[in-house]
């Protein structure tokens, strides 16, 4: 038994409540162990003594390097104790806070049990219920739809479609948005995520100078009011982006700091090195090395209530149903905190994604964020369908490992995406292969949590890195491969299943393929992904009823995806 690999901590991502009754365990293996046996010894902590049950831990996911045993129970009271026994042949072995032992004397466990003292109401991590199953369509607003004709558009310096440029302006606006939420809705859209919408002189609007203002070039408030009450009319949900950890050097506050110096009631709100900000010598803290975007204070409380009272505005004013948090790991968690008790008490199901490239986990144990972009589900997406670097095993390892980041609620709610303004465009990654794009799709609306499509992929659009992510819609459908569009609107209308949204998840490689399998009581699907021309024989007892696939027939699957679907009587 490698005692070395074994890990659990209680109140984590290893011990946590679903609901006010319920209580995940899970317990990490080393895989060379596969084949123990593995009881969960449980009862109430004042009981525990002469009380106690067991139940079976099962594998729930695997990586290169560990099993992950996991149960659900359901509990009335919810004091709880708790312990391991391990079956190794005819070894037993204890695993409690005192660690692995060949013995555990109950009668006092009160000094070594591992316990979830109790389930506070107020403390359970509650999913944003709609995003189990939500299809996100992120617009990068200047180049998705022009809508508006009659404002001024003597800033509009490119033709519609020509190549962008880091400072050039399309045109698109929230009028051509409105015009296209019909599209949207028939194409199995349920939330939309613009980028910021707020005063600024750029085409991106990262460099905000008035966040209550939307900027002239996109519309007005009430453009705002009416994308969202129209989308929702369509149950679309809206989610905004917030800039708060800089701004544009065009701030009122931060021009006044630029006049008046330390003299300046907010020179608190940035952090300066000196009486006043320059930024010839960079004395003061931006965004990357961009100094015409200072960095806020967020430790400042007058920088706090000002954010705060910008998010809860926009949730007011336009019933907005999220917020997307820019460069959220630079923020402070003090500001998360109380960030989060405002907009919840606001609106309880607005969900707040954090835009976390790396591993967010202390982010996201219910006192900040909801979810982050997952661009490690991204990475890993890179990694399979794009480099070649990973077998199905490979992938089945990664994606069960970046699951393992989190809690299940968490899970239920990661913004899955294969590409977005900041990086490259994933179509062109995978060589502008039409069956790779499908397969990654596919296994974006399998995969637990809510899946993102960045406008255009539905047309095969191109495209490097910023800028030239950030291309023009093409809207003369003379130039789509409506194959493809349709394929991927039947695979975005899936998602709605509650299969997918509730299920269980199951991963792994078998052969040269990738293998997902969501269940609950009544129904599972299975995904088989290949991305080689060869031919793969199916297993026959697991070819069930087919519901969508590119490259697969009579049990054959060559580069493409199947998806099969099974009800349990």
């Amino acid at each position: 038994m490698n005692e070395y690999a074994l890990l659990h901590s209680p109140d984590s991502k290893f011990c946590f409540a679903t609901g006010e009754h319920e209580l995940v365990i899970r317990l990490r293996v080393a895989r060379e162990d596969r084949g123990v046996q593995i009881m969960l010894v449980y009862g109430n902590k004042y009981e525990y003594h002469e009380k106690r049950m067991e139940c079976t831990m099962n594998i729930a996911y695997s990586d290169q390097l560990y099993d992950y045993y996991e149960t659900k129970l359901s509990l009335k009271d919810v004091r709880l104790a708790y312990v391991f026994l391990i079956q190794e042949k005819d070894e037993i072995y204890y695993y409690s806070e005192d660690g692995l032992t060949k013995s555990y004397n109950f009668s006092e466990g009160f000094y070594n049990f591992f316990q979830m003292p109790y389930i506070n109401r107020n403390d359970v991590h509650t999913t944003v219920d709609w995003m189990r199953g939500a299809v996100f369509y992120q617009i990068f607003v200047d180049r998705f739809r022009r809508g508006d004709f009659e404002k001024d558009d003597s800033y509009i310096d490119m033709e519609w479609g020509d190549l962008p440029t880091p400072k050039t302006f399309a045109g698109g606006d929230l009028k051509g948005i409105i015009e296209k939420l019909d599209y949207l809705k028939d194409f199995g859209v349920t939330a939309i995520y613009l980028t910021p919408i707020f005063q600024s002189k750029s085409n991106h609007k990262y460099d905000i100078s008035d966040y209550r203002k939307v900027d002239p070039q996109f519309g007005s408030v009430e453009d705002v009011k009416t994308l969202v009450q129209e989308a929702h009319k369509r149950g679309i949900r809206v989610i905004l982006d917030a800039v708060f950890n800089h701004c544009s050097d065009e701030l009122p506050e931060f021009a006044d700091v630029k006049e008046r110096g330390e003299e300046s009631p907010y020179y608190d709100w940035f952090l300066i090195d000196g009486a006043y900000p320059d930024a010839t010598a960079g004395n003061y803290e931006c965004f990357a090395s961009c100094v015409y975007m200072p960095k806020f204070n967020t430790a400042c409380e007058g920088v706090q209530n000002y954010l705060i009272d910008i998010a809860t505005y926009w949730i007011r004013e336009a019933d907005i149903d999220g917020w997307r948090l820019d460069v959220s790991d630079e923020v402070s968690h003090e500001f998360w905190r109380l960030f989060r008790k405002a907009v919840k008490q606001e609106k309880e199901d607005c969900v707040i994604i954090g835009e976390n490239w790396h591993d967010a986990y202390p982010y996201l144990m219910g006192d900040q964020y909801d979810s982050i972009m997952n661009y490690a589900f991204t990475k890993s997406c890179l990694d399979y369908f794009a480099r070649g670097t990973f077998t199905g095993e490979d992938m089945a390892n990664k994606l069960n490992r970046i699951l393992m980041r989190n809690t299940e609620p968490v899970n239920r709610m990661m913004l899955n995406l294969l590409d977005s303004h900041d990086t490259h465009r994933f179509y062109s990654e995978v060589g502008c292969s039409k069956e790779k794009l499908l397969a990654a799709v596919a296994l974006e609306v399998m995969f637990p949590g809510a899946c993102c499509i960045y406008y255009g992929t539905e047309i095969c659009t191109e495209g490097g890195y910023d800028p030239d992510s950030r291309r023009c819609f093409d809207w003369d459908k003379a130039h789509w491969d409506t194959y493809v569009w349709g394929q991927m609107r039947q695979l975005l209308h899936l998602k709605a299943d509650p299969t997918l949204a509730y299920g269980s998840a199951y991963m792994k490689g078998e052969g040269d393929c990738f293998y997902l399998e969501r269940r609950d009581a009544n129904v599972r699907y299975t995904l088989w992904i290949r991305l080689n021309q060869g031919v793969y024989e199916l297993p026959k007892e697991k070819q069930k009823e087919v519901v969508l696939s590119h490259g697969y027939r009579e049990g054959r699957l060559s580069l493409g995806y199947v998806i099969m679907r099974e009800e349990f009587v």
